[in-house]
C-alpha cells in the first residue's frame, strides 16, 4: 500500500541490535508511516497515527519500543515485576502475529516478549508471564484477567502501545482500554504510541486524554482505495452467485483469495459450495477455536489453502499478507467496509484484484460505496459461458442452497428475481449485467 521512501534504517541512528533486527526482517527503506514516526518516537514524542495494516505501522512501533527500552533500561532490573512495555491489540490473530514480528525485530535485543489472549493456552500463557516479561503483546481481556490476579503489575511500564484503536471500539474493547491506561505510570514518564486506520472523534478523544500532547501522523487520509486495486463489479442474481464465483475462481486460478459475506449462515453456506466444487476453503468465524483459526491462517499464508470465507466480523484483525484476490460476494452494507475489505489485496505496494457482486439483495449499497470512493466501479460482463454447472453440497451443509439451474423448480425460490421474472436482453436472450 505505501512503498519505501529514501530514508534508511540506518539514518535513524538506532541500536546496533535493532539494526540487526532490520537486516533481518529483510527491511531497508522506511515506509511513509516509519520514516514520519521513527524520527519522533525515537526522541520520546507521543504518536496517534492513522494507517492501515501493510503500511509498515507495526514495525515502527516495535522499533520505537525497542529502542526506548534499551536506551532507558531500568536502574534496579531485580525490583521489576511486570513489562516494560504494553502493546495492546483487538484480536488475537494480530496480537500473534505482532509477537512474530517482534520476535524477528528483537532478537538480538535480549527482551523478553510474551503474547497473552483468549481462547487457548491459559496455564502455559501464566507460566510464560511468571516467568518473566519486558514486552507484553495482548488483547484486553486475557491481559486484564492475568492482572487481576496479580500475575504482573503495570507499574514499570516505559512504552504503551494501542492498535488499531478503532477496531478496539468496534469490538467493545474500550472500557478495557480505558482500565489498563488508568493503571499505568503517568502520561509523561512514558512514551505513548497510538495507530488507527480512521482518527475519528472518539479515537482522538481517547489519544488526548490518556497521551502526552501526540503528534498527529496521517498517511494518505483521503486516499479511499488503493491505487494498484482492479476493481470491478458484476450484477448477477442471486441464485447466479455460485456459479460466478466458481467460474471466476476457476480461470483465475485462485490462490491466496478473500470471499467476504455479510452474515455467518452465509459464510458457511460459501464454504460449502467451494468445497463440494473441489475448491480448497475454510471459513473463518469467532466459534472456531483459536489453534484451528491460526492453522487455517497459516495454511492460507503458506498457500495450501486457496480460499478464506469470512464476515467482517470474523476478519477483523487478521494479518493476512499477499492477498491475491478479494471476492465480495455480498457487497457490504457500510462503505468503509468495502474499503477495508478490498485494502486486504495490493498491500505494501503490490498490486490485486477486487471484484464485486452487486446481487438483487445487496445492489442497492453500490451508490453509496461509489459516493465513498469517488469513482464509479468498472461493471463486468457476465455472459452464459461463466454461469458453470455446480456442484450442490449436501443439505445438511447448505443452510439456503437455492439453485435456479437446469431442471430444477422455482418453488424454493430460484431463478427468480424479485419483483418479476429476469429481465430480457434484445431477441429474448438473458441479459446478465446491467447497464448503469
Amino acid at each position: 500500500m505505501s512503498g519505501p521512501t529514501n530514508v534508511s534504517f540506518s539514518e535513524l541512528g538506532l541500536p546496533g541490535e535493532i539494526l540487526e533486527g532490520v537486516r533481518r526482517a529483510g527491511f531497508q527503506a522506511c515506509t511513509p508511516i516509519q520514516a514520519q514516526t521513527l524520527p519522533l518516537a525515537l526522541t520520546g514524542r507521543d504518536i496517534a497515527g492513522q494507517a492501515q495494516t501493510g503500511t509498515g505501522k507495526t514495525a515502527a512501533f516495535l522499533i520505537a519500543t525497542f529502542a526506548r527500552l534499551l536506551r532507558q533500561p531500568p536502574r534496579n532490573p531485580g525490583e521489576i515485576d511486570g513489562p516494560r512495555a504494553l502493546i495492546l491489540a483487538p484480536t488475537r490473530e494480530l496480537a500473534v502475529q505482532i509477537h512474530a514480528d517482534a520476535m524477528v525485530l528483537g532478537a538480538a535485543t535480549g527482551l523478553r516478549m510474551v503474547v497473552v489472549y483468549g481462547g487457548a493456552d491459559y496455564d502455559k500463557q501464566r507460566e510464560q508471564l511468571l516467568a518473566g516479561v519486558d514486552v507484553l503483546i495482548g488483547t484486553p481481556g486475557r491481559l486484564i484477567d492475568y492482572f487481576k490476579q496479580h500475575i504482573f503489575s503495570l507499574r514499570h511500564v516505559q512504552v504503551m502501545v494501542l492498535d488499531e484503536a478503532d477496531r478496539m471500539f468496534d469490538l467493545g474493547f474500550i472500557k478495557d482500554i480505558r482500565f489498563v491506561l488508568r493503571r499505568l505510570p503517568p502520561f509523561d514518564r512514558r512514551l505513548n504510541l497510538l495507530f488507527s486506520a480512521t482518527l475519528s472523534y472518539r479515537v482522538l478523544e481517547l489519544a488526548y486524554e490518556h497521551m502526552n500532547d501526540p503528534h498527529l501522523v496521517q498517511i494518505e487520509p483521503d486516499k479511499k482505495t488503493v491505487d494498484k486495486v482492479t476493481q470491478v463489479v458484476y450484477f448477477p442474481a442471486n441464485h447466479e452467485k455460485p456459479a460466478l464465483m466458481i467460474s471466476l475462481m476457476q480461470r483465475m486460478q485462485a490462490s491466496r483469495t478473500m470471499v467476504f459475506v455479510n452474515t455467518k449462515r452465509e459464510a458457511e453456506h460459501v464454504g460449502a459450495v467451494l468445497t463440494a466444487n473441489g475448491i480448497g476453503a475454510a471459513v473463518i468465524s469467532g466459534d472456531v477455536p483459536q489453534p484451528k483459526r491460526l492453522r487455517m491462517l497459516k495454511d492460507f499464508q503458506a498457500g495450501t489453502l486457496p480460499v478464506l470465507v469470512a464476515t467482517d466480523v470474523a476478519s477483523r484483525g487478521l494479518h493476512v499478507p499477499d492477498v491475491s484476490h478479494v471476492i465480495n460476494y455480498d457487497l457490504p452494507q457500510d462503505p468503509e467496509d468495502y474499503v477495508h475489505r478490498i485494502g486486504r489485496t495490493a498491500r505494501a505496494g503490490a498490486s490485486g484484484d477486487a471484484i464485486s457482486f452487486a446481487c438483487e439483495t445487496y445492489a442497492i449499497t453500490l451508490p453509496e460505496i461509489e459516493t465513498y470512493i469517488g469513482h464509479r466501479i468498472p461493471v463486468g460482463q457476465v455472459d452464459p459461458g461463466m454461469l458453470v454447472e455446480v456442484a450442490v453440497p449436501p443439505r445438511e451443509s447448505r443452510p439456503h442452497f437455492r439453485s435456479g439451474g437446469p431442471g430444477r423448480g422455482r418453488g424454493d425460490g430460484g431463478g427468480r428475481r424479485r419483483g418479476g421474472p429476469p429481465p430480457r436482453g434484445p431477441g429474448g436472450g438473458r441479459r446478465h449485467a446491467r447497464s448503469r
